[in-house]
């Protein structure tokens, strides 16, 4: 890549009442998705994308009018009809004092190319926020926004800050939890400076190879590989001239971000600003879909909520348990909705139909002894007795037949009719339209390149004809259906492309089948043990060992809370108990953590569990401490191998009675008698921390006392059995 000419100069003021009085803009880059995902975005745009019975771009345009933003110019490319067309028909055409500007181009094929475009238009007049049309945030926009401006006014060559948060990769799978790849930053840690910037990074494997010059020029640094960038920027204006005159920034990271932080020339700066207790994630994969789907109906993205981001009349009712449903439903008595379910208005469910941890959208028919699970079941899409779909995504107007089931990881685009009995297999993408024998590029607009190929125009006009026109006739599509689906099925399995069938698990809302996991930890543990043995070898000049971390101290917190995530989603998608000893292993390797600080976490997550189940005594308090303990001791059990792990426990006990579930302090005896009971604490644990805390304040033995009848009779029973046994 060529050295980046010096942008010119832009007409905007540096006065501070000149920019306190430019209304916020923002640009929001509708088309930057991965086509990938063809089986979906193939017959609609992404950005249009349902998440939770709402199109994707409400939620950014929802969090954009809240963050105070006045203008909108959204860009889009693929589709700009479909998305023109649903924009004036929404509320956001109407709102006094947010304006919506929608820019199309169909000769676009980068972010490069849009943002230049944008320059070309001469829209922008200050500081503005660049956003990818498939982020969700709750975050508030102020400070991140006084940074920009402040280190502006310092420094004119601070062009940019990156929004970035904390998300440690999973040792498993090398990606985070939204399934997108690793991330490594280097950062300045007193001025915040994005120094390096490199993505798709093995940290297990190997070393990490560094300009040196990077650690001669900055006396300090922080490198970190825990970092989730959540593609929401804060830029100047001087960020559209680069782009206009370097001709080679096509992609918004790989070559803009990183051209800047190379070039020696320009003197360019790029900033990070970390959000710890906000919410900001971007649906990049089927994962990130499902993670990000979770995450709103457990209400992480307050207010981004189903029942108070409502379109229309489609009010949605929140209940126990976070399950949302619309007030306009027919559900029979027999049938059962579990947790974290959303049910769409108008849709109707038969007798003895088990629904859980899923999403179904408005003006669905579904029959009797269906069974859905953890799956995503769109609008206006019937599904006939006797179906089972089992962590799939089910497009607009599919039709299931009777008996027909869906293993995990299937998709099925929009209208796809799926035959009587028939079985789709594991990870199957299914669309009306063949699969082109001409593929185009994995990428799109910001994922493109210039020589990506495009769809046969052929395909484009049928796609357009199967979207545009809802009364399309079943003559009319006889050209492009087939019978491979089963008796009566309409569509064709498209076939994985050769090499990645082994990585379809990686990117499905399906969960990580169990055998992988316990596979990919072996590997993990063995090149962990040649790293090892290897620690004490001096690295080259200009390379750091890939655990190189500073900046760590915060660890057990964050393990402590992926822990709990971990827990609460096999809670909730009813995983086995193995599988998740595997998870929480992968954690434990990730953040070089011990079996007591695993059996404190998982510990921990029971007792909140336990608390957040409905309760309105302290009797069906301990009720429910019972029941999570019962079916989840061997969980527990399997991070207790010796008396000291078991004293943690105690310990960890002590702490969150006082500090974050006080409502069990009245009831630490009778949970730790419950402990001992189920042989998880035993009695030598428990009379060692008695001892331990014999000389200790008086503040360190309340439990202690509390516990007194109960320690008395621990001790008289162990002296009858001494007495026994003589």
């Amino acid at each position: 890549m060529g050295a980046p000419k010096k942008a010119p100069a832009r007409a905007v003021s540096d006065d501070p009442e000149d920019l306190a009085s430019v209304p916020l803009q923002a640009v929001l880059l509708a088309d930057s998705f991965a086509t990938r995902f063809r089986p979906i975005t193939l017959e609609r745009p992404k950005v249009l994308l349902p998440l939770v019975n709402l199109p994707m771009i409400e939620y950014t345009l929802a969090w954009l009018e809240s963050a105070g933003v006045e203008e909108v110019f959204l860009f889009c490319c693929a589709h700009a009809k479909q998305v023109i067309s649903y924009l004036e028909n929404s509320q956001w055409y109407a709102q006094p004092k947010f304006k919506v500007t929608t820019i199309e181009s169909h000769n676009s094929v980068s972010a490069g190319d849009a943002l230049r475009l944008i320059y070309e238009r001469n829209v922008i007049h200050g500081d503005f926020v660049l956003i990818s049309g498939d982020t969700l945030s709750n975050m508030s926009l102020m400070r991140a926004l006084q940074e920009h401006k402040e280190r502006k006014k310092k420094d004119s060559n601070a062009v940019m800050t990156m929004v970035v948060q904390r998300s440690k990769p999973s040792p498993i799978t090398q990606q985070s939890r939204l399934g997108t790849d690793g991330l490594f930053m280097a950062i300045d840690p007193t001025t915040k400076q994005l120094l390096y910037y490199e993505e798709n990074t093995n940290h297990l494997k190997g070393t990490l190879s560094i300009d040196k010059m990077l650690l001669v020029e900055n006396s300090s640094i922080t490198l970190r590989n825990d970092i989730q960038d959540c593609y929401i920027d804060i830029c100047s204006p001087e960020v559209l001239s680069l782009f206009t005159d370097n001709f080679d920034y096509q992609h918004l990271r790989r070559h803009f971000v990183k051209g800047l932080l190379v070039d020696d020339i320009m003197g360019y700066k790029i900033f990070t600003h970390e959000i710890h207790s906000s919410y900001a994630a971007r649906v990049d994969n089927y994962r990130g879909y499902d993670t990000i789907s979770k995450d709103i109906i457990q209400r992480w993205t307050y207010p981004l909520v189903p029942d108070v981001l409502s379109l229309g009349n489609s009010a949605t009712n929140l209940e126990r348990q976070g399950m949302y449903r619309a007030f306009e439903i027919g559900q029979s008595r027999s049938a059962q909705i579990g947790p974290h379910t959303v049910i769409g208005t108008n849709t109707t469910i038969g007798s003895n139909t088990k629904i859980t941890n899923s999403v179904v959208g408005k003006n669905c028919a579904i029959g009797s002894n269906v069974l859905i699970e953890g799956s995503y079941v769109w609008d206006n899409v019937t599904i006939e007795d006797g179906c089972e779909l089992r962590h799939a995504i089910v497009c607009d107007g599919v039709i299931m037949k009777s008996g027909s089931v869906l293993k995990p990881g299937v998709v099925l685009s929009f209208k796809v009719v799926i035959g009587q009995n028939f079985v789709v297999p594991p990870y199957s993408k299914v669309s009306l339209l063949k699969q082109p024998t001409k593929q185009d590029s994995d990428e799109e607009l910001e994922y493109a390149d210039n020589d990506s190929d495009t769809l046969d125009p052929a395909a484009t006009g049928t796609m357009d004809k199967l979207n545009g026109d809802s009364s399309l006739e079943f003559s009319e599509m006889q050209d492009h259906v087939s019978s491979e689906l089963g008796y009566g099925g309409v569509g064709y399995i498209w076939s994985i492309c050769e090499g990645s069938h082994e990585e379809e698990w990686r990117h499905s809302v399906a969960p990580i089948p169990a055998e992988k996991v316990a596979e990919i930890t072996q590997v993990i543990e063995d090149d962990l043990e040649l790293v090892s043995q290897d620690s004490n070898a001096p690295a080259s000049s200009g390379e750091l060992k890939p655990d190189t971390q500073i900046n760590a101290e915060d660890d057990a917190v964050y393990f402590e809370k992926e822990v709990e995530a971990t827990f609460l989603r096999a809670v909730n998608e009813n995983v086995e108990v193995d599988h998740v000893i595997l998870e929480v292993n992968s954690l434990r390797l990730s953040y070089n953590m011990q079996a007591a600080d695993c059996a404190g976490a998982v510990f921990h997550s029971m007792m909140k569990l336990a608390l957040d189940t409905t309760h309105s005594s302290q009797n069906e308090l301990l009720r429910n401490v019972h029941e999570t303990v019962n079916t989840w001791q061997k969980l527990l059990k399997s991070y207790l191998p010796g008396k000291d792990e078991e004293i943690e426990v105690i310990l960890k006990f002590e702490e969150i009675c006082l500090e974050s579930v006080r409502e069990l302090s009245p009831l630490f005896t009778q949970i730790l008698h419950l402990l001992y009971e189920k042989d998880i604490i035993t009695e030598e644990a428990i009379e060692d921390w008695e001892s331990e805390k014999k000389d200790a304040d008086e503040a360190d033995r309340v439990f202690v006392k509390q516990a007194e009848i109960f320690l008395k009779w621990l001790r008289e029973a162990e002296e009858d059995d001494e007495e026994d046994d003589e």
